[in-house]
C-alpha cells in the first residue's frame, strides 16, 4: 500500500522535558520521524516543551512550537495548524497520555484530527492491566502457554489489601498509564504495601494500580516488534536483562540478542509477541513486549506491552541498525514493511528482519551521588539518569567496553585493588540489588567464590556468571605470564580488558601497555554494523571497534574532521551537549568537510548513522579515542578534533590528544586548561581589572579553616574540575566546612579544595559567547530568577534579562571580551557573572559549548554551535555575520528587538524518583549542587506568561485561585512581603505558620495561622501544614529554609513540607525571587488570552525586522 494521499498535515507530539524513565530516547525518535515524514511530503506540526533538544530545532518541522504538552496548549496548537492526523506514538508516554486526554475531551473529533500511528483501543488495550490481561489470556499460540500473572485491578487501599489476601506476599505493584515504573515496587509486607500503592494509586492518571504475584528472581526479556496494515510482523530485536525480574529494565545490565533462550524458546516467545501485537491491535508502527521466564521450569509470563515506541526502542534502533522510528513514521502514513527500503544494504526491505553477528551491551549511569540520603537500591521503579551502549564480537568484550564508556571510576572491574570484606560479606552485600553490584560479583572471584554461590545470592543467570569468570581467569594470566606477548594481548582485548586494567595488571602505566600494543601490531580493526551479518554489502559507515583481522574502514579522499560527542547522560551533562555535537556534523558537512562522530550514548541523535559521515560507536576514552584517529588518519586527510561542545568529557581528553600528536581545532587545551586553573585564571582576571570573588585553594582543613576566616563566612567550596556542580556547598560556619571536607572530598596538594567568598543576594547572569581571536559576538545574556546560590542548571532564566540596564550589558560585553582574548577562545565560550551592589563579580568561565546553547540559540534564532564549528575551522565573526549565520554588524544576541520573545527557560528536578532508606522523599531544596535532569521552555512577548508557561511545561499550571501556604526565613521576610500581599489581593487564602503569619498581619494582609509538622496536631485535631498538603487543601506553597528556631527545625520541617508537595504534587516555590516570578504568571494566566506561536513565525519577524534596520 504507498502513501496515504488524504491526509497532508501531521502534529507530531514530543515527550517534553528530560526526566527519569523517559529521557532523549524519544527525542531520537521523534527527530527521525520528523524528518522522514518532511521527505514524504507532509507538513509536520511539532510540539514540545523541550529546548535542549535539536528536535525542537526550526529546521526539523514546518511549524515547531515550544509549548507546553498539555491539553489546553494542544488544542490551541490544533486550532490555529489545523492538522490532519497526529502521531503520538514516538514521545514516549507523555504524548500517547496526552492523545488518549485530546481524544476523550472530544477535542480531535471537533477539529477532524485523525490518529494514526496506533488506534484509542490499541493504546487502551496495551495500557490498562485489565483489558491487556484478558487479551493475553485469550490467546491461542501452537507450542507455547502465554500467561500472565496472579493478579487484581485496585482503585484503593482496601482492595489492595483484600487483592494480597489471595495472592500472598511478595506481590509487585504497576500503576496504570505511567512511565519509568513511577509508582511501582515489590512489596513484602503490609507496611511496604500501603506504602507503594499509595504512591502508586497517586501516581496514576486514573488512579489504578495492579496488584500481582511476584516474579522476583525470573529472567526477563523484551522483543521489539513492528506491524503494518498487510499484517507482515517482524521482530527487530530480542534483548535479555543481566539482572533478574525485580530491577527496572532501565536500570540493568541489558544484552542483544538475548544470550541465554535455546532456539526452541526463542521462537515460542517470537510466536506470543507476534500474537500479542495482532491481538492488541497495532497495525501501523512499533511496540515492545516484555517477558519473564521462570528458570526453574521454563513457565514464560507476558509483563506487559508498550503501544508505542519505548525506551527500548532506540537501543535496538542502535543495536541492529534497524532505524525503528523512521519506519514506524513511514507505516503510519500507509507504506507496509515490504516498500520500505533497508537504509543500510540498500537492497533488503524493512520486512526483513536484522541479525546481527555481533553482540550489544547497554549500562546504565546513575547520579546516586547528587542525592546522599538517596536509597540505592534497584528495584521495579527507574532510577538511572542516563546510558551508554557497546558493541563487541562477543558479550565480554561488549561488557568490558560498555563499563568503560560509563566514565565512572567505579564502574569498571578492578582486578588488582585491595578487597577488605570477607567472600560471607560480599555474598550479603550482592543479594541486594545495586550500582556497582557487577564488581562484588568479580572481587568474590577473586576471594574464590563458586559460580553456584554467586548464582544463589544473585539469581543472575549461570551463563552469565560463567562470562564474568572467564574475564576474571584471562585478567590471571596477563598477571601471571613472565612476559607480554601479542597473542596474551590479543586475547585480553578480545574479552573486554582496557589498557588501563592491563597496566594495574602488570604495575605499569598505561602509556607503557599502549606502546607495547602498537610495537607488536595490536590495534583494533572497525567493523560495520549492518542488519544482516554481512550477507548484504553496508552502504552507511557506522562501525564498532573489535580486535578481528580485517578493517571495514573505507579510503575517502575529503578531509575529516572527528567531534567527540558526550557519552551517557547525567545530571550535569545532558542533551544539550549533543544538540551542539549535532549542529557541528551539519556545520562540517556544509563547510565542505567529512563529519566523524564518537560516542556511545544509544540515546541520542547524534549517533544516528545518517546524523554525520561516519559514526564510530566507541567509548570516549583516550585508548578508544587514538585508536579512532589512527584508523581516520590512514584512511584519508583528517582537518583535527573538535573537543568543546560534548561538555566534560572530551575536554578531560583534550591535552592528551594533543600530547600524543592529535590536531584539536578550535580553543587549545591550553586555554581550556587556563580557564580551569584558580591562579592562572586570576592573573587573566587581575591583567583585565575585573573583580572576582576572594577565594583561595586548600590542600588540607587546616588550610581551608585559614581561608574561611580571612574572605569571612558564608564561603563555597567545592572539588577543582567538575561539571553540573557536584560537590559543592554553601558553608556558614567552621563546623559545617570541617564536615564538608571529612564528607565529600579526598583532598590532596594535586586536588586541592577550592574555596570562594559566596556571593549572598547576588544577581547571578549566564553569558554565552562566540570569539574568533579578534571580535568577540554575544549571543546571550541571561538573567538567572533565583539568587546567585543555586546552581545554574536548577535556576529559571530569562532571555533576554529582566532587570539589567543597558551600562551592565556593556560592562558584561567588554568583561567577556577581555576573558576570551585572555585565555585565547576560538569559538564558544561561556561566562557566570554575579552583579552585587552594582559591582559585575566573574564567578568562572567555561571555554566549551554550555548546557545554555541550545535554548539561547532558539530564543535569538541563531546556530550558535554551527558558527563555533566554523569559527574553529579558521571563519572569522565577520565572515559568518556576511553569509547570515550570525546577527549583521552593530548587532548580536544582546540587541533588543521589538518582534524577538521573552524565552524563560525552567529546570525539571527528579525527586520523585528517589526516597531515602526508610521510604521518605530526599529533600528538594536547590542549593549548588546541579540536580535537575532536564528543561523546558516558556516563550512569550510577556514575562509573566512566558514564566507561566515554563511552569506549567515543568511543574504543571501554577494556580490562579485557591490557598498558598507561606512560611519564609527571617533574612526573605522583608522581600517576601510585597508577592504574598498581591496573591491576597488577587483573592488567595493565604495560610502560614506563626512568625510568617505576625509580620503579614502587619502589614495588612489577612491570614491564617497553620500548624507546623513539629508541632503535631493541636488539641481540637487542627490540621499540621504537611496533612493539609496531603489532603488537598493547599494549592500553592511557598517556603524559604534557614537556621533554627526555638519550636523544632525549620530545616526539618521545610523538609517535611517540600516532601510532602513532592507526593501531593502541588508546586513548591523556595526563594523569593522565584515566589516574584510566580506573581507575575498568575497575573498573566488570569488577564487570559494566553497565545501559542511557531518558532518560525517568531523567526520571520524577527528577520524582517532585522533587514529593516540593517
Amino acid at each position: 500500500m504507498p502513501r496515504r494521499t488524504d491526509i497532508s498535515s501531521i502534529l507530531v507530539i514530543g515527550s517534553g522535558p528530560i526526566v527519569i524513565g523517559q529521557a532523549c530516547e524519544f527525542d531520537y525518535s521523534g527527530t527521525q520521524a520528523c524528518r522522514v515524514l518532511r521527505e514524504e511530503g507532509f507538513r509536520v506540526i511539532l510540539v514540545n516543551s523541550n529546548p535542549a533538544t535539536i528536535m525542537t530545532d526550526p529546521e526539523f518541522a514546518d511549524a515547531t512550537y515550544i509549548e507546553p504538552i498539555q491539553p489546553e496548549y494542544l488544542e490551541k496548537v490544533i486550532a490555529k495548524e489545523r492538522p490532519d492526523a497526529l502521531l503520538p506514538t514516538l514521545g514516549g508516554q507523555t504524548a500517547l497520555n496526552a492523545a488518549v486526554a485530546l481524544h476523550e475531551s472530544g477535542v480531535l473529533a471537533k477539529y477532524g484530527v485523525e490518529l494514526i500511528g496506533a488506534s484509542i483501543d490499541a493504546i487502551q488495550s496495551g495500557e490498562d492491566r485489565e483489558k491487556f490481561k484478558e487479551i493475553v489470556a485469550g490467546l491461542d499460540v501452537p507450542g507455547a502457554n502465554p500467561e500472565v500473572a496472579r493478579s487484581a485491578i485496585c482503585h484503593s487501599l482496601d482492595e489492595v489489601m483484600a487483592a494480597v489476601g489471595e495472592l500472598g506476599y511478595p506481590v509487585v505493584v504497576r500503576p496504570s498509564f505511567t512511565m519509568g515504573g513511577v509508582g511501582s515496587g515489590f512489596a513484602h509486607d503490609e507496611g511496604e504495601l500501603r506504602r507503594i500503592a499509595g504512591i502508586g494509586l497517586s501516581s496514576s492518571p486514573v488512579t489504578e494500580v495492579l496488584i500481582e504475584e511476584s516474579v522476583l528472581g525470573w529472567k526477563e526479556y523484551e522483543l521489539e516488534v513492528m506491524r503494518d496494515k498487510a499484517d507482515n510482523v517482524v521482530i527487530v530485536c530480542s534483548i535479555e536483562n543481566f539482572d533478574p525480574m525485580g530491577v527496572h529494565t532501565g536500570d540493568s545490565i541489558t544484552v542483544a540478542p538475548a544470550m541465554t533462550l535455546t532456539d526452541r524458546e526463542y521462537q515460542s516467545m517470537r510466536d506470543v509477541g507476534i500474537a500479542v501485537i495482532r491481538a492488541v491491535g497495532v497495525d501501523t508502527g512499533g511496540c515492545n513486549i516484555q517477558f519473564a521466564i521462570n528458570p526453574d521450569d521454563g513457565r514464560m509470563i507476558v509483563i506487559e506491552m508498550n503501544p508505542r515506541v519505548s525506551r527500548s526502542s532506540a537501543l535496538a534502533s542502535k543495536a541492529t541498525g534497524f532505524p525503528i522510528a523512521k519506519i514506524a513514521a513511514r507505516v503510519a502514513v500507509g507504506y507496509t514493511l515490504d516498500e520500505i527500503p533497508n537504509d543500510i544494504t540498500a537492497e533488503t526491505p524493512a520486512s526483513f528482519e536484522p541479525t546481527l553477528d555481533y553482540v550489544v551491551v547497554k549500562a546504565p549511569r546513575f547520579a546516586f551521588e547528587k542525592f546522599p540520603g538517596a536509597d540505592s537500591t534497584l528495584t521495579t521503579h527507574m532510577k538511572s539518569v542516563g546510558e551508554a551502549m557497546a558493541i563487541g564480537r562477543n558479550f565480554t568484550e561488549a561488557l568490558g567496553k560498555a563499563l568503560r564508556s560509563l566514565e565512572d571510576a567505579k564502574a569498571g572491574f578492578d582486578f588488582t585493588g585491595p578487597i577488605t570484606a570477607s567472600l560471607n560479606d560480599l555474598l550479603t552485600a550482592m543479594r541486594r540489588p545495586h550500582d556497582g553490584r557487577i564488581r562484588l560479583l568479580m572481587q568474590a572471584f577473586r576471594l574464590g567464590a563458586t559460580n553456584e554461590q554467586l548464582f544463589e545470592a544473585t539469581k543472575i543467570d549461570p551463563w552469565f556468571i560463567d562470562q564474568l569468570r572467564l574475564i576474571h581467569e584471562v585478567a590471571e594470566q596477563v598477571r601471571d605470564a613472565p612476559e607480554i606477548t601479542a597473542d596474551l594481548l590479543r586475547l585480553a582485548k578480545r574479552h573486554g580488558l582496557s589498557d588501563e586494567q592491563l597496566a594495574r595488571l602488570r604495575n605499569q602505566s598505561s602509556d607503557v601497555i599502549r606502546g607495547l600494543r602498537w610495537a607488536l601490531g595490536v590495534r583494533p580493526v572497525y567493523k560495520t554494523v549492518d542488519t544482516c551479518a554481512a550477507e548484504f554489502a553496508a552502504r552507511t559507515p557506522y562501525h564498532y571497534s573489535s580486535y578481528d583481522e580485517e578493517t571495514e574502514v573505507a579510503p575517502r579522499t575529503r578531509p575529516a574532521v572527528l567531534i567527540l560527542g558526550s557519552g551517557p547522560n547525567r545530571i550535569g551533562q545532558g542533551i544539550e551537549f549533543d544538540y551542539s555535537c549535532v549542529h557541528a556534523a551539519m556545520a562540517l558537512q556544509d563547510a565542505g568537510y567529512e563529519s566523524v562522530m564518537v560516542n556511545c550514548n544509544p540515546e541520542t541523535v547524534s549517533t544516528d548513522y545518517d546524523t554525520s559521515d561516519r559514526l564510530y560507536f566507541e567509548p570516549l576514552t583516550l585508548e578508544d579515542v587514538l585508536e579512532v584517529y589512527h584508523a581516520e588518519a590512514a584512511a584519508g586527510p583528517v582537518a583535527g578534533v573538535i573537543v568543546q561542545l560534548g561538555g566534560q568529557t572530551p575536554l578531560k581528553l583534550a591535552q592528551a590528544l594533543k600530547d600524543a600528536g592529535v590536531p584539536i581545532v578550535g580553543t587549545p587545551p591550553e586555554a581550556i586548561n587556563l580557564a580551569e586553573e584558580r591562579g592562572a585564571f586570576g592573573q587573566v582576571l587581575t591583567e583585565a581589572g575585573l573583580p572576582a570573588p576572594a577565594y583561595g585553594m586548600a590542600e588540607s582543613a587546616e588550610a581551608a579553616l585559614e581561608i574561611a576566616h580571612d574572605i569571612g563566612y558564608p564561603v563555597l567550596v567545592r572539588p577543582s574540575y567538575v561539571l553540573g556542580g557536584r560537590g559543592m556547598e554553601i558553608v556558614y560556619d567552621d563546623a559545617s566546612l570541617v564536615a564538608y571536607i571529612q564528607r565529600a572530598t579526598d583532598i590532596t596538594p594535586s586536588r586541592p579544595v577550592l574555596v570562594d567568598r559566596f556571593l549572598d543576594d547576588a544577581i547571578e547572569i549566564d553569558v554565552d559567547a562566540l570569539y574568533d581571536g579578534t571580535e568577540l559576538y554575544l549571543g546571550g545574556v541571561m538573567e538567572h530568577i533565583e539568587e546567585a546560590g543555586i546552581h545554574s542548571g536548577d535556576s529559571a532564566c530569562s532571555l533576554p534579562s529582566i532587570t539589567l540596564g543597558n551600562e551592565v550589558i556593556d560592562q558584561i560585553r567588554i568583561s567577556t571580551e577581555a576573558i576570551a582574548r585572555g585565555v585565547g577562545v576560538r569559538g564558544l565560550l561561556n561566562i557566570q557573572f554575579a552583579l552585587l551592589s552594582d559591582v559585575l563579580y566573574v564567578l568562572e568561565a567555561n571555554p566549551r559549548a554550555s548546557r545554555t546553547v541550545p535554548f539561547v540559540s532558539k530564543a535569538t534564532d541563531t546556530a550558535l554551535a554551527k558558527a563555533a564549528t566554523r569559527i574553529s575551522l579558521g571563519s572569522t565573526i565577520a565572515e559568518l555575520r556576511a553569509e547570515g549565520l550570525l546577527r549583521p554588524v552593530g548587532m548580536d544576541g544582546t540587541t533588543m528587538l521589538d518582534h524577538s520573545p521573552i524565552a524563560v527557560k525552567e529546570a525539571v528536578m527528579p525527586f520523585n524518583r528517589f526516597r531515602t532508606a526508610d521510604g521518605s522523599w530526599v529533600d528538594s531544596l536547590l542549593g549548588p549542587e546541579m540536580k535537575s535532569t532536564g528543561e523546558v521552555m516558556g516563550l512569550d512577548r510577556s514575562f509573566g506568561t512566558a514564566f507561566a508557561k515554563s511552569q506549567a511545561a515543568s511543574f504543571g499550571n501554577v494556580p490562579v485561585t485557591g490557598t498558598v501556604f507561606v512560611s519564609v526565613a527571617n533574612r526573605d521576610k522583608r522581600h517576601a512581603i510585597f508577592p504574598v500581599k498581591r496573591l491576597a489581593d488577587l483573592g488567595f487564602t493565604i495560610l502560614a505558620t506563626e512568625g510568617t503569619a505576625q509580620v503579614l498581619r502587619r502589614q495588612d494582609v489577612e491570614v491564617t495561622t497553620i500548624r507546623k509538622a513539629t508541632q503535631g496536631p493541636g488539641p481540637n485535631g487542627e490540621k499540621t501544614v504537611v496533612q493539609s498538603i496531603l489532603d488537598g487543601e493547599i494549592d500553592l506553597i511557598f517556603n524559604t529554609p534557614h537556621g533554627q528556631s526555638k519550636d523544632g527545625s525549620p530545616r526539618k520541617d521545610g523538609w517535611e513540607i517540600r516532601s510532602a508537595a513532592i507526593l501531593a504534587d502541588v508546586p513548591c516555590v523556595t526563594t523569593v525571587q522565584g515566589l516574584g516570578a510566580c506573581v507575575q504568571g498568575i497575573e498573566a494566566l488570569r488577564r487570559g488570552a494566553v497565545e501559542v506561536r511557531s518558532l518560525q513565525d517568531w523567526s520571520a519577524g524577527v528577520a524582517a525586522e532585522i533587514a529593516e534596520r540593517a
